[in-house]
C-alpha cells in the first residue's frame, strides 16, 4: 500500500510539474492566473471608493413658497446624501432633467401644503425617483423620506403647535422604526465587494482550469499524456492542483480583508474556520463542474463558451443582488447549481450576519455535494476522452 500510495503521489507531482513548466511558457495563461485577477479587483475597489454614496443629485419643484417648505429644501439639500442641483417651476420643467440623468429625483411641493399643515390637515408632499437607475434612485428616495420625517419632527409639529395649540398635536398612534441589520451604514462598497470578489476570482479560475484541461484536447496531446498513467486520477488532478492552490489563496485573501473591512467579523473564530472551508470546496467544486463541460464537450472553445455563461452568471441568479423567490422553476434549478449560490449563503452568515459554524452546515454540504456529482463523471468522461484519442491514434 505504501508503494501505492507513493506511486500516486509521484503522479500527482509530476503532472503538476508539466503543467507549471506550461504556464512559465505560456505568459498569458500565467497572466490569468496571477497578476489580470488582481489588477481587475484593484480597479474594483478603486471604483467603488467610499462605497456610500454622497450628494446625489435632485431636483425640488417648490411651488408653496412658504418659509416651512424653504426650509425643507434647505434639510434636503444639507442632507449628506443629497445635493438640490435645481429648483424649476414645474414638474414638466423637471422631467427633462430626469431623462438627462442630471438628476435621479425630483421632489415636488405643491401649492399651499403649509397651510394645510397649519391647519392641521395632512400635507401633501411627493417624490419621484428613477427606477431605470435603480440603487441611485431608492438610495434618493430613502434619504429623502429620512429628511421629510425629521422635518415633520422638528418643524411641521411646531407650527401645528403654535397655530392650534400644544394640546391639538397627538403623537401617531402607530410608529415604525426602521432598524438596518448587519449593514448598517448601507455601505453599497462592503456588499458588492463581498460578492464581485469571489465572482471575478471564480471566473478567472474557472476559465483557467477549463483552459488546461480543454487544450489536451485541442493540441491532441490528451492521449500520450493519460492514456498511459498508472495513476490517471493523481495526473487530472496534478493538473488542476496549481488553480485550486492559487485561487484558494487568493479567495482566502479577499475573504480576509472582507472581514478586516467588516470590523468585528475576526470575533467569530468558528465562522471564520467554516467560511475558509468553504474557499477550498467553492474552488474543488468550480474545478470538478470544469472538469465535467470538458469530458461532457470534448472541445475546448465549446467548454469555454458553457465557462463563460455558467460563471458568469452568478451574481445575477445567485440570489444575492436580485431576489430569485418568485422566479421560474428553471430559474430556481439554475440557482441551485451554481455553487457560488451556496458560498454566497455561506459568507452571509458568517462574515456579515456573525452566524456561529453550526449555521454553515448546509451550504458547506452544499458545496460539497459538487466533488461527487461532477467531478466523478467529469473524470471518467476526461479519461473516456483519453481513451478513444489512444484508440484512435493506435487505428
Amino acid at each position: 500500500m505504501a508503494a501505492g500510495l507513493t506511486g500516486w503521489g509521484e503522479a500527482l507531482l509530476a503532472a503538476t510539474r508539466r503543467e507549471l513548466g506550461r504556464l512559465r511558457r505560456d505568459r498569458w495563461d500565467l497572466a490569468l492566473v496571477t497578476w489580470l485577477p488582481w489588477g481587475l479587483l484593484l480597479v474594483l475597489a478603486l471604483l467603488m471608493g467610499d462605497g456610500v454614496m454622497r450628494d446625489l443629485p435632485i431636483a425640488v419643484v417648490d411651488q408653496d413658497r412658504s418659509a416651512e417648505s424653504r426650509e425643507l429644501v434647505r434639510m434636503l439639500d444639507a442632507s449628506p446624501g443629497l445635493e438640490v442641483v435645481a429648483a424649476p417651476l414645474s414638474l414638466e420643467a423637471a422631467w427633462p432633467l430626469v431623462r438627462k440623468l442630471d438628476v435621479f429625483a425630483v421632489v415636488h411641493i405643491p401649492p399651499r401644503a403649509a397651510r394645510e399643515v397649519a391647519r392641521g390637515q395632512a400635507g401633501t408632499l411627493l417624490a419621484y425617483y428613477n427606477a431605470s437607475y435603480l440603487t441611485a434612485g431608492q438610495s434618493a428616495a430613502r434619504d429623502i423620506g429620512d429628511v421629510v420625517d425629521a422635518f415633520n419632527r422638528d418643524v411641521v409639529v411646531s407650527s401645528v403647535a403654535l397655530a392650534a395649540g400644544p394640546a391639538t398635536v397627538r403623537d401617531a398612534p402607530v410608529a415604525v422604526q426602521a432598524r438596518v441589520l448587519f449593514n448598517p451604514e448601507r455601505n453599497l462598497g462592503r456588499f458588492l465587494l463581498g460578492l464581485l470578489v469571489p465572482a471575478l476570482l471564480l471566473l478567472a479560475a474557472m476559465l483557467a482550469m477549463t483552459t488546461s484541461l480543454g487544450r489536451e484536447l485541442r493540441d491532441g496531446s490528451l492521449a500520450a499524456w493519460l492514456a498511459p498513467q498508472r495513476w490517471p486520477s493523481a495526473a487530472v488532478l496534478g493538473k488542476l492542483l496549481p488553480y485550486l492552490l492559487l485561487f484558494t489563496s487568493y479567495g482566502v485573501v479577499g475573504v480576509l480583508l472582507s472581514a478586516w473591512r467588516a470590523g468585528d467579523a475576526f470575533g467569530n473564530a468558528g465562522g471564520m474556520l467554516a467560511l475558509l472551508a468553504g474557499i477550498v470546496l467553492l474552488y474543488a467544486a468550480y474545478a470538478s463542474v470544469s472538469l465535467l463541460l470538458v469530458g461532457l464537450t470534448r472541445d475546448l472553445g465549446t467548454s469555454l463558451s458553457i465557462c463563460s455563461l455558467y460563471a458568469g452568471t452568478v451574481m445575477a441568479f445567485a440570489g444575492a443582488t436580485f431576489p430569485i423567490n418568485d422566479g421560474s422553476r428553471f430559474l430556481h434549478v439554475w440557482n441551485a447549481i451554481l455553487p457560488f449560490t451556496h458560498f454566497v449563503v455561506l459568507q452571509a452568515r458568517t462574515l456579515d450576519m456573525g452566524g456561529a459554524a453550526g449555521t454553515s452546515l448546509a451550504p458547506l454540504l452544499a458545496l460539497a455535494a459538487f466533488l461527487p456529482l461532477a467531478g466523478v463523471p467529469g473524470y471518467w468522461l476526461y479519461r473516456r476522452a483519453a481513451r478513444r484519442a489512444a484508440a484512435g491514434a493506435a487505428a
